[in-house]
């Protein structure tokens, strides 16, 4: 018998493989869905099941692409924004037989109006279900966001504390196995633990502490959750299915000839941020690889073209990895070697870092032509914030950059100073010419305050 867990970072999506007597199931796939066929075929198993949970916002599902590679029917749950092209549609009570184990199936809306979860039963030990995977329903530490329906907030609130409800009668004993982990944009307050059980979320997860359900509505209305714009583009795609991702995720590598004359939407730097504010070429976004899961859907839209700079191949394979599971395939290719290049009298461009000595000093002498920009979210900048600083998202400065004045001077602060380098990369690649970056950000302003 076989559970395993594939985790893809940077989206911090969870997805499952699990078999016995020689069939497997897979939950929730990835769009680059090789990993699963190659270790179900490593334990001598055939995929005859792909289940999703939910329609996915912030990944290309993989559930199409796994059926024609395996012929494995893909099931999905009623009452999605459209028809789901490739899946069959499950509702509760529907149940399925992987050798010695029933998945069956529990409807869980709330999160979405199709969302499912699957509870797994071990035939050989009837006494309640082993476990369940709960989608985006039910994390550890935290439940699934509601805002995807504006306009029935309270109702889809109430749908989701419903089923939690539904959830946490399966028994303390059961183990879950939910969609995402720490750093999802699916939801802030999760553990950074990947395990737990029913009895465990039940006692400890803020939200299922909650046992009154109009305060728990009023709990999931007063949150403040963004949406990136490439959300729109997964949930179209994720109804009816999309290409495979390329089998090598490695983009045509450049010449630095090549890269000069290439004719592309963005240059996007996917070096630490250090490295690019030490020296980038001009009109390059900062876009580290840890960050682009999150921030790329932001700036990239659908169809646009990109061209990759990065440190060395891998970082550029990584990049190209993560860019293709949120469905950016217009990549042109890559090159690596900006330092050579600088050596070469390629001119760069460079992005100051400052301290806290300095953005006082500014503070304190109210510099004219100048303003700290506060980029974090507004649940961070509500529990604390700069006095007199202003406020944009991050991601919001996708548009609201053409609310900021090119010849005012600013620096960029979030919380560490690495989301502060992405804002300075796109307003750089904006023509932004008097930035600066907070180094340590609101981090090291609280440390200097004590």
């Amino acid at each position: 018998m076989l559970l395993e867990k594939i985790k893809t970072s940077g989206l911090s999506h969870l997805s499952y493989l699990i078999g016995s007597g020689g069939k497997a199931a897979v939950i929730d796939p990835r769009r680059d869905c090789d990993v699963y066929l190659e270790r179900a075929r490593s334990d001598g198993l055939e995929i005859t099941h792909i289940f999703e949970t939910h329609r996915n916002e912030d990944l290309v599902t993989g559930s199409p692409i796994l059926a024609q590679m395996t012929g494995a029917k893909v099931f999905h749950g009623p009452n999605a924004a459209g028809a789901v092209r490739f899946a069959e549609t499950v509702r509760e009570g529907d149940k399925f037989e992987i050798g010695q184990l029933t998945i069956e199936t529990l409807e869980t809306p709330g999160h979405t109006d199709d969302h499912l979860a699957f509870i797994i039963h071990d035939n050989a030990y009837p006494d309640g279900p082993v476990g369940v995977f709960t989608g985006d329903a039910l994390f550890v530490g935290d439940v699934g966001r509601t805002d995807f329906y504006p306009d029935r907030e309270r109702e889809v609130a109430g749908s989701l504390y419903d089923s939690l409800e539904k959830l946490k009668a399966l028994g303390d004993q059961t183990i879950i196995y939910p969609a995402h982990g720490a750093g999802s944009v699916c939801g802030s307050g999760m553990a950074e633990r990947e395990f737990s059980t029913i009895g465990h979320e039940r006692r400890n997860n803020p939200r299922l502490q909650i046992e009154d359900r109009e305060a728990f509505i009023e709990a999931k209305v007063a949150e403040h959750h963004y949406q990136p714009p490439y959300f729109r583009l997964m949930e179209r795609l994720n109804l009816q299915g999309t290409a495979a991702a390329p089998r090598i995720m490695r983009p045509r590598r450049l010449s630095l000839s090549e890269l000069r004359d290439v004719k592309t939407d963005h240059l996007v730097d996917v070096r630490e941020p250090m490295a690019y504010a030490s020296g980038h070429f001009p009109g390059s976004m900062c876009l580290p690889v840890g960050m682009i899961s999150a921030f790329a859907g932001w700036f990239i839209r659908e169809g646009e073209t990109v061209v990759l700079v990065g440190a060395d191949e891998d970082q550029l394979s990584e990049a190209m990895s993560h860019l293709t599971r949120i469905g950016v395939d217009n990549i042109l290719g890559g090159y690596n070697g900006v330092v050579p290049a600088a050596a070469n009298g390629i001119g760069m461009d460079s992005i100051a870092m400052i301290d806290t000595v300095a953005v006082k000093s500014r503070l304190e002498n109210e510099e004219a032509n100048w303003t700290l920009l506060d980029v974090r979210d507004a649940e961070e900048r509500a529990n604390m914030a700069i006095q007199t600083s202003e406020h944009i998202y991050v991601g919001e400065l996708n548009e609201r950059w053409t609310e900021l004045d090119k010849q005012r001077h600013f620096t960029l602060m979030c919380a560490s100073g690495m989301r502060a380098s992405v804002a300075a990369g796109w307003l750089a690649s904006q023509g932004f010419k008097q930035l600066d970056i907070y180094l340590g950000s609101m981090g090291a302003w609280m440390n200097d305050s004590q």
